[in-house]
């Protein structure tokens, strides 16, 4: 352990128990509990860090420095499914894990390390889920933001929160990008990578058709990105951009990570590909209408934050996945062309910094 961590003297460094972490499954939430990882990292750097996942997110444990594996086991948000939490008991029981760290606060997200029998179980009071978390963290709703809560998990009890968290990050190989790019025909491109879908309709913005043919207009590529959600969207944004738009949306979210990675220039909504492209590094571009920037932008930082400024709304943000105000006129009021326009200048800015 660096002898000038915060942690120096308070942590044992011979603990090599592994942690668990129980996150959040959405994929924003997901990549942006990195930041977790590295809080625990710092605090034990001997003790192995395993993330439990679903399906959907597992590929991004791969690219979470620090992260020494992913537990992949789906259990539905809608039902308790008693046998399949039974299930994931026996495996983590197996796994001899020291202390879990839940970080939602749902009931339901803290009976699988209490049936493992995992010694520390650490959460905040939640669902009042006595006997299932013997940690108890107070003070949660002093927390202004989704990442300062969960992070704090990750903090000695009572110590302060840090001015700034370390930020959360996806790290995916060179190679790895370039035979992604080979396999799909997109070598040697530079090239936009929209992300048009979220979870809520309130904050998809609608113009990206209209973007992506300005986009081809000034001689840039356009790739769609996304979910088979998004399937339609990604159509009609092909339709409009001719032939040099790409629909790269699918069922595998590597490949989402990938394109992200080897895109010049990321332009999302509110979503987790937004986070996603963040973590990785590419210069990103957030458009926010009903959530708020500061609770939910990348810790990483955006290239820019788009959100309109024609007039002051009184329901923005509202938070809302349905607009029922001012005809969805906080997205609504962003044109396309100012999108493209911040687009160009942080391409500009990117070349300039690669030629420095």
């Amino acid at each position: 352990m660096n002898k000038d961590s915060q942690f120096s003297g308070f942590e044992d460094p011979a603990d090599t128990r592994p942690i668990l972490i129980v996150p959040y499954m959405w994929i924003g939430d997901f990549v942006r509990n990195h930041t977790v990882v590295r809080v625990l990292k710092e605090r034990w750097p001997n003790r192995p860090v395993d993330l439990l996942t679903t399906p959907l997110c597992a590929p991004l444990v791969d690219y979470m420095p620090g992260v020494r594996q992913g537990i992949v086991w789906d259990l539905p948000r809608s039902r308790l499914a008693v046998a399949r939490q039974f299930g994931l008991a026996k495996l983590l029981r197996e796994r001899n894990y020291g202390t879990a760290l839940v970080l939602p606060r749902t009931w339901k997200a803290a009976i699988a390390p209490a049936l493992a029998g995992i010694p520390e179980r650490v959460g905040f009071v939640g669902e009042f889920r006595f006997g299932l978390i013997n940690r108890w963290r107070w003070g949660e709703k002093r927390l202004p933001r989704f990442i300062d809560k969960n992070a704090a998990l990750a903090r000695p009890d009572g110590a302060p929160l840090p001015p700034e968290w370390p930020v959360p990050q996806l790290r995916v190989p060179p190679e790895e990008v370039a035979r992604w790019r080979q396999a799909n025909g997109l070598t040697g491109v530079t090239a936009v990578a929209l992300g048009p879908g979220s979870v809520g309709a309130s904050k998809r913005w609608t113009y990206y058709p209209e973007a992506a043919r300005q986009f081809v207009e000034k001689g840039l590529d356009v790739w769609v990105v996304g979910g088979p959600g998004e399937k339609a969207m990604a159509q009609e944004i092909v339709a409009a951009g001719g032939p040099r738009v790409r629909d790269l949306t699918g069922t595998d979210l590597r490949n989402g990570v990938l394109a992200m990675a080897a895109a010049g220039v990321a332009i999302s909504n509110d979503s987790g590909l937004m986070h996603i492209a963040a973590a990785l590094g590419t210069p990103t571009i957030g458009i926010f209408g009903p959530t708020n920037p500061y609770l939910w932008a990348p810790l990483n930082g955006l290239a820019a934050t788009v959100v309109q400024d024609k007039s002051i709304l009184s329901c923005q943000p509202c938070q809302s996945t349905i607009c029922r105000m001012n005809d969805h006129r906080c997205m609504r009021d962003i044109a396309a062309s100012e999108v493209v326009a911040i687009a160009e200048r942080v391409l500009s800015e990117s070349a300039a910094r690669a030629t420095t």
